[in-house]
């Protein structure tokens, strides 16, 4: 299945909806901005965060506005609100199911499976007409589990974490949408964060959530293919359109569809961040 490029580029920035002093940077800083309603914002600020989202003037195209999920309370004061603004892409939190997005139909919908339920049911909702992208979440899925860790005492994600994340990406790939990889909470580690993202475009992830500006830098750079890797994607597309169909060699190796359809993705992919 050929996959449209994500058009919001790899490194995508959370900044609470309650903070409009921190909206503009943050925009300015990434490749859209995630202004989140939900878990970055208490219970007795989601109002004032409602009407700082409404008087925003962010640029509607590189907006993504988080919701709290269809089951809460709250996500028909955030539809009211979204209403009432340009913006049109929609980041469901904890979405848990197709019936979750009842009420978006004129959005473009990120769907967030974060948790047990919503990693099972992540190739129904995938399969919907205005599901743009899948995201995974590890610790509420953790919690959804009863559990109290998603990572082991050597930083690596439990095997149930992975699984998840491989599941959505799996559900993401066979629908055609994009795979959005979860947050790194540990801010200062940076290093963490350049490993699980090279791993993250490695495996297709489209792009990387980013919960601290100091992030982004290091998703771009992990999305952007190195020069060697580039010269040789060209390279290979090129010996492809002067050998015809079929598998050929190419420096010693054996290329075939497969093969040229990664190489299409690194050309595209140089082109972002």
């Amino acid at each position: 299945m050929t996959h449209p490029p994500f058009r919001f580029g790899p490194a995508l920035l959370f900044c609470p909806a309650d903070r409009p002093d921190r909206y503009r940077k943050a925009g300015e800083r990434a490749d859209a901005v995630i202004l989140d309603l939900e878990d970055a914002v208490a219970d007795d600020a989601k109002r004032a965060a409602r009407v700082a989202l409404v008087a925003s003037t962010l640029d509607p195209e590189r907006v993504i506005v988080r919701v709290n999920p269809a089951s809460t309370p709250h996500f028909a004061d955030d539809l009211a609100a979204l209403a009432a603004t340009p913006y049109r892409t929609v980041m469901l939190a904890k979405c848990e199911g197709t019936a979750d997005l009842v009420g978006l139909e004129d959005h473009e919908v990120i769907a967030l499976c974060e948790t047990a339920r919503g990693v099972l049911a992540a190739a129904e909702v995938a399969a919907l007409p205005n599901v743009s992208a899948l995201m995974w979440g590890a610790e509420d899925l953790v919690a959804s589990l009863g559990g109290s860790s998603s990572r082991r005492a050597d930083g690596a994600y439990r095997s149930v974490a992975t699984h998840a994340r491989s599941q959505v990406l799996l559900a993401a790939g066979a629908h055609g949408v994009a795979a959005i990889d979860t947050v790194h909470l540990d801010i200062a580690d940076l290093e963490g964060l350049r490993q699980e993202a090279e791993d993250a475009v490695a495996v297709g992830f489209a792009a990387t959530a980013c919960i601290h500006p100091s992030q982004v830098d290091v998703v771009r750079a992990a999305y952007r293919p190195d020069a060697e890797r580039l010269e040789w994607a060209r390279a290979v597309l090129a010996a492809a359109a002067g050998a015809g169909a079929g598998v050929f060699a190419f420096r010693g190796g054996m290329v075939d569809a497969p093969v040229l359809r990664q190489a299409e993705a690194v050309v595209r992919r140089s082109g972002r961040g």
